[in-house]
């Protein structure tokens, strides 16, 4: 759509003498008009119609002419600066600087709602989706249609059907992808669900009552408290430090809150990516058995972040239930995973699990467990952690950064922001982009007060390299370019 301009007539001073000139001002009314009289600034002068030396008028004078406050002018001549298109001093006045063409077209250019957005196939044309960690395609799409093809062939009407029992197969596949550590569940503990999120609820569900606490690391996925407060369970979070959930305000909130539960992601905190030592698990798991807290292990990442270190569930079975699953290292589509629960709980958990989500269709779950059981699952999860590395190293080369060790196996980035950038502000500025990032808000389990100033990117979903580099080179100069060049639009 072409754009349409007013022209306004302003005062400027060339040469001594107040003559009238022309601004061609866009009259989109989607972008602010500080912004759309800055590109008419900034137009002016490439034009000629400004030059160097002129001078603008005051910013009273301009914003009577113009019928806008001075605050509006105000913010395009402080973009007009940022631009390198004019200087000034308290005083003195604002005027056109001298840019030589060469050095022009090397400037770093202002970002705004006009700039080539980034080619994605996503939620709708054009997006980038880096709000999302579900497994990268490596071509497992020929797989996984083999599988669901092969059990529709052989399984007939019965994998169209409710699931009437569980098959042995089923829970053998569960044992051994929930396998970490140097440990592995019993697979009469296991439970086939619809997924991670859905064996959660189903065993908050089944373990809790309404009106129970559950403690949340202060960062966190979000979704899981948010689900439990639907059905009566109140959240409550404590600090964190680089290595997760402080023990200390952990003990001082389980001896003041009495909560039943703990939900922990010591593999991998979603979406700050620490890793729980060992003596860290020790400590909460010591916590736990004095003040009698269940706990969840949600290792949803830790399948494409190994580690030799023993999971919670491992050093307190009694209490403990862990779960896992496909989505994060080989398919999210097919919506499978586990629960290996403590021992006389898996009934509970099952029942539960049904009941709030209407049971699991034998067909993912069939083709979960012979992707499993035949090796498949784990040829994909390697070929899905090379891609993550390969990603991780674009991120680290469009941000300056070196990620070494685990946390290049992790499909995300939580990115803390200079000043003046706040998480919304730069999740809007990244979606007018076409670019979709979650802000820390998903992760906030409870109201806070503190604000950390972090996004999370996600490198994972987007589906070829060239468009996560483009991407994130964007994401790079909306950082390095100062919250007050870009424009906001809700």
């Amino acid at each position: 759509m072409l754009k349409q301009y007013n022209d306004k007539g302003i005062r400027v001073t060339k040469r001594g003498v107040r003559v009238t000139i022309q601004f061609a001002i866009s009259t989109d009314e989607t972008t602010p008009f500080y912004l759309r009289l800055a590109d008419a600034i900034e137009r002016a002068i490439v034009d000629g119609v400004l030059q160097p030396g002129d001078k603008l008028p005051p910013q009273r004078d301009i914003a009577f002419d113009l019928k806008v406050t001075v605050g509006t002018i105000g913010r395009a001549y402080q973009i007009a600066r940022e631009r390198g298109l004019t200087t000034g001093e308290v005083g003195r006045g604002t005027y056109v600087r001298r840019i030589e063409s060469e050095k022009r077209q090397d400037m770093p250019q202002p970002f705004s709602k006009d700039m080539p957005r980034v080619e994605s196939g996503g939620r709708e044309p054009g997006e980038a989706l880096l709000d999302s960690t579900a497994a990268p395609n490596v071509g497992q799409g020929k797989v996984v249609s083999a599988t669901f093809a092969a059990v529709l062939a052989e399984a007939g009407d019965a994998a169209l059907d409710y699931v009437r029992g569980v098959p042995g197969g089923w829970l053998e596949a569960g044992a051994r992808w929930l396998a970490t550590g140097g440990w592995t569940p019993d697979p009469a503990s296991v439970v086939p669900t619809l997924g991670v999120n859905a064996a959660i609820q189903g065993i908050i569900a089944a373990a809790t009552h309404p009106g129970d606490r559950i403690v949340f690391e202060e960062l966190s996925y979000a979704a899981v408290a948010r689900a439990a407060t639907m059905i009566g369970r109140l959240p409550l979070t404590v600090g964190m430090d680089e290595e997760g959930m402080l023990p200390e305000e952990l003990e001082r909130c389980a001896a003041r809150q009495h909560p039943r539960m703990i939900f922990l992601m010591p593999a991998v905190n979603n979406p700050t990516g620490a890793c729980m030592s060992l003596k860290r698990r020790e400590q909460i798991v010591s916590i736990a058995r004095r003040y009698n807290l269940l706990i969840i292990e949600d290792n949803i990442y830790g399948k494409i972040t190994p580690t030799t270190i023993p999971p919670i569930a491992s050093l307190a079975p009694e209490r403990t239930f862990f779960v896992g699953g496909l989505s994060k290292s080989v398919a999210a589509g097919i919506r499978a995973g586990w629960a290996a629960c403590p021992r006389g709980q898996a009934v509970r958990v099952t029942v539960a699990h049904n009941q709030m989500t209407g049971g699991r269709p034998y067909l993912n779950m069939e083709v979960a467990a012979r992707l499993v059981l035949s090796g498949e699952a784990e040829a994909i999860r390697a070929e899905v952690m090379a891609e993550i590395a390969a990603r991780s190293a674009i991120f680290d080369a469009a941000f300056g950064v070196r990620t070494g060790g685990q946390a290049a196996a992790v499909p995300y980035r939580w990115l803390p922001l200079p000043a003046p950038w706040t998480s919304p502000a730069f999740l809007l500025a990244a979606r007018n982009h076409a670019i979709r990032i979650d802000g820390e808000d998903e992760y906030q389990s409870v109201r806070a007060d503190r604000q950390h100033h972090c996004v999370r990117i996600g490198l994972s979903a987007v589906k070829e390299r060239d468009t996560l580099a483009g991407a994130l080179a964007v994401l790079k100069g909306l950082l390095d370019s100062g919250s007050i060049s870009y424009v906001s639009v809700a």
